[in-house]
């Protein structure tokens, strides 16, 4: 226990994630994890053996999630940023799955000529969701990184997700609804078929805030559209869904 605890740097916390026991570093005056992450672990269905790539991987949450929650054969985090990368390498090694994860430190822009092309079984991703960056004035703050498309686009995304998978490989993405025809019109320019997708609503009387979407290479055209997930039954109250997908 000593030994792990010297992993987590001053100012740092570490967050129960309510999964096999498991932690992840979070350092609270940087972007740490939201429920849109936790949601895209429940939606995303991996297959026992499939190796599986988080694209922006951040500080590793869907990694670390994925692999409490499946029996993927190996797990692989690509994360523009070192400083992300080094919290998310030391998550890693905080709960023992070294072996099982491992986090590499590039250009999502660029992931099929560092990872290999055809390489993946899935590809996960919760990309910035804001168009562009103007009047930003730190393109390399993790915050702004992590919400407005200043390193990669959602152009990038699906390129390069479509590069690393394996013909019939699945992507499984959350994103925002007032994207949905322009995602759509990218993944079908670049061979991937969307097969599911989801709407999340904040309450039952909101409008939808995310979406939930997986797509498969070279799929048949059919997209099937399931039931919404509702986040709270009031404030501060999830619903038995979310309590599901927490773990609790």
């Amino acid at each position: 226990m000593e030994d792990r605890e010297k992993l987590v740097h001053p100012g740092e916390r570490v967050d129960d994630l309510q999964r096999n026991g498991y932690g992840i570093i979070q350092d609270p005056d940087r972007f740490c994890f939201g429920m849109d992450a936790v949601l895209l672990s429940g939606f995303a269905r991996i297959r026992p053996g499939d190796r599986v790539l988080d694209m922006g991987t951040g500080t590793g949450i869907i990694l670390i999630l994925l692999e409490a929650k499946t029996e993927a054969s190996h797990i692989t985090g690509l994360e523009l940023l070192e400083e992300s990368a080094d919290m998310a390498r030391r998550s890693v090694e905080y709960n023992g799955l070294s072996d099982r994860i491992d986090i590499v430190t590039g250009d999502m822009c660029h992931a099929s000529e560092l990872l290999g092309r055809g390489c993946f079984e899935a590809v996960t991703s919760n990309p910035p969701y804001m168009i562009e960056g103007h009047g930003l004035k730190n393109d390399t703050d993790p915050m702004v990184v992590a919400r407005h498309e200043v390193a990669m686009t959602l152009e990038d995304l699906v390129r390069e997700t479509a590069a690393v998978l394996v013909t019939g490989g699945r992507c499984f993405f959350v994103h925002r609804p007032f994207r949905l025809a322009e995602i759509f019109v990218s993944m079908r320019e670049h061979g991937i078929e969307p097969k599911r997708m989801q709407l999340v609503y904040p309450f039952v009387d909101k409008e939808p805030n995310m979406v939930l979407i997986e797509g498969v290479r070279g799929g048949r055209p059919r997209l099937t559209v399931e039931k919404p997930l509702i986040i709270y039954k009031e404030q501060g109250v999830y619903t038995d869904e979310i309590y599901d997908i927490y773990g609790y």
